[in-house]
């Protein structure tokens, strides 16, 4: 059935009757495809039938509908003609796990932060209304997304401006782990009452409601859609779903399930990966230490497995853990005050995550020199990946902002010194660069100081290599070595500022200065470095990675086709030295 679906037409021309059918493949056909490639299978599963009676209702692409995060997108792909990329193991690959324009007119926007689908459907009805049309336009927010204080401001506006606005609040009473806050015991007593309690956050803006306890149920939601579809007033529709539906193993542990990687589909078991990493090392550090110091604050912005606590973590370092949710922007602003208060807080968040709280990195936290400790994952060529998770910014936005300090170090040594220098001073914000793989640091570091490091000396040529870099610009050495260079092999440290007595004492003997970083060239550290001798006979050429929101990658041909490579950098070298 689902591969007679090219578009939501042909949905249209299947009885209601067979819509559980059609639902149960879908299901299937998910739960096959997730556990060969990995993805986002517990979200997904959740809205089956959601998705499902959306596209049954609603007549897009004409109507507008938009899919918050869109991690839950995987369904409104399969029935909007890309059923292919999942019921055929040959084109798995052929889409990539979020909206994206590129593929379909079905997708509105590149879609990958949370909290943001709201405004977007408000402006699409101001525009909608200011041309006098008449299509629906429909959100679908997960409540973990409601954390995200976009969310509030959307919610307020949608109310004040009114007109047809259908706001699908996906209730499974999670967010990526369990969800925390005020807002979400009100959601409880709605579950609760079906519907009914007195207390009701959406009613209290202005909006009209209506609770659908059966989220699962595709009948039921063609029904309670059909009921909304031409609202002439904003109506939020709270619908109570199950994060896994249909996959026991989903079903009891939806946090490991969110995203999850390759697994046996009788077990729910994936391969254990048993190499040590930072997101590890992190959270060991961390537990002991918040032991040893009670004020030793670890935050996480609704992502706390990605810096190592799962639930049984979490639960022996209360209350020393905190969970505010999706919401970045109140994270920094949260660590800023529990700084200023005394407590040595420690934000672990994606790199790409941070961008949402670009103005309180500037304003709450650094500004006023409050000593807190971001640290930044996936700030790499090996992160997350695609146009809305990758990480190559961060240099760029935070490696310009007044008063903090921002480290790259290449080592778990190093990581350890600076995070335990971070904890202990009071004068700076500091954010630490986590670097990809674990190695050994090359020299042993006595005491951990902000100045540059020069692992090994040589003449000629000064090989500088920022941070997850460092193990490239290794074997950079070695080649160079081999055909009769002894370069010098730097480890800048900080990248938000110059060691500039090392760069002057290295103009002395070198002719050719080479960064390497992975991250961006333009705004990068690499190109401080090169103005820096910019009125010098030194010459510097930068390695890094072009401009550009790079799509899906494979890390390795990113990294070949912006010259990264141990051939390619030993070439330019022998060609200009």
């Amino acid at each position: 059935m689902l591969n007679k679906i090219k578009t939501p037409k042909d949905l249209k021309k299947i009885s209601e009757t067979e819509l559980p059918q059609l639902c149960d493949e879908i299901r299937q056909t998910l739960i096959q495809k997730i556990s060969v490639t990995g993805g986002h299978l517990g979200p997904n599963l959740g809205v089956v039938e959601l998705t499902t009676a959306l596209h049954y209702v609603f007549n897009a692409p004409v109507d507008k509908i938009v899919f918050d995060v869109s991690h839950q997108i995987y369904v409104h792909k399969m029935l909007t003609g890309r059923a292919r990329a999942f019921t055929d193991p040959k084109h798995y690959h052929d889409v990539n796990g979020f909206s994206n324009p590129n593929e379909s007119p079905y997708d509105l926007f590149t879609l990958g932060h949370t909290s943001t689908a709201l405004s977007l459907a408000c402006g699409l009805a101001k525009a909608r209304d200011l041309q006098k049309q008449k299509h629906h336009v429909v959100a679908i927010i997960g409540d973990g997304s409601l954390s995200g204080g976009q969310a509030y401001e959307a919610l307020n506006n949608i109310a004040e401006q009114g007109g047809n606005i259908i706001v699908i609040v996906n209730d499974n009473e999670m967010s990526i782990a369990e969800n925390h806050g005020g807002y979400y015991r009100n959601l409880a007593q709605l579950r609760a009452s079906n519907g009914q309690a007195e207390n009701n956050f959406f009613r209290a803006l202005g909006l009209d409601y209506i609770y659908e306890p059966n989220g699962n149920d595709v009948h039921a939601l063609v029904n309670t859609l059909t009921k909304v579809k031409d609202c002439t007033t904003p109506t939020v529709v709270h619908v109570h779903t199950v994060k896994g539906f249909g996959y026991e193993p989903a079903m009891r542990n939806p946090e490991a399930f969110h995203f999850t990687a390759p697994f046996d589909l009788t077990t729910g078991q994936t391969n254990p990966n048993n190499s040590v990493n930072y997101v590890q090392i992190t959270s060991e550090y961390l537990t002991a230490h918040m032991r040893q110091d009670r004020c030793l604050l670890t935050v996480t912005a609704g992502t706390p497995q990605a810096i190592g606590f799962n639930a049984s973590a979490r639960q022996q370092v209360q209350p020393q853990f905190v969970d505010v949710g999706i919401a970045e922007e109140h994270a920094v602003a949260f660590i800023a005050g529990a700084a200023k208060g005394g407590a040595h807080p420690i934000f672990g968040v994606q790199g790409s995550f941070l961008q949402r709280s670009f103005d309180q990195l500037h304003q709450d936290l650094s500004l006023d020199h409050n000593p807190a400790t971001l640290l930044l994952f996936g700030d790499h060529a090996h992160g997350m990946g695609g146009a809305t998770h990758n990480g190559f910014y961060d240099i760029v936005e935070l490696g310009n902002i007044p008063n903090l300090i921002y480290l790259a170090p290449i080592s778990k040594q190093s990581y350890l010194q600076m995070l335990e220098w971070s904890i202990a001073q009071n004068a700076h914000s500091v954010a630490i660069r986590v670097p990809d793989a674990v190695i050994d640091d090359p020299l042993p570091i006595k005491k951990f100081t902000i100045n540059a490091r020069i692992i090994s000396q040589g003449a000629q040529v000064a090989i500088i290599a920022v941070g997850s870099a460092f193990p490239l610009a290794q074997k950079v050495v070695s080649e160079l070595q081999n055909k009769g260079l002894n370069p010098t092999l730097v480890d800048p440290v900080c990248v938000s500022q110059l060691d500039e007595k090392l760069l002057t004492a290295i103009a002395k003997n070198h002719q050719l200065v080479i960064t390497i970083e992975e991250g961006a060239l333009q705004g990068g550290f690499g190109q401080k470095v090169a103005a820096y001798y910019g009125d010098t006979n030194i010459k510097v050429h930068n390695f890094g990675f072009s401009k550009g929101l790079t799509q899906d990658f494979i890390p390795a041909d990113l990294l070949k086709q912006n010259g990264l490579t141990v051939a390619n950098i030993t070439k330019y070298v022998l060609t200009h030295c």
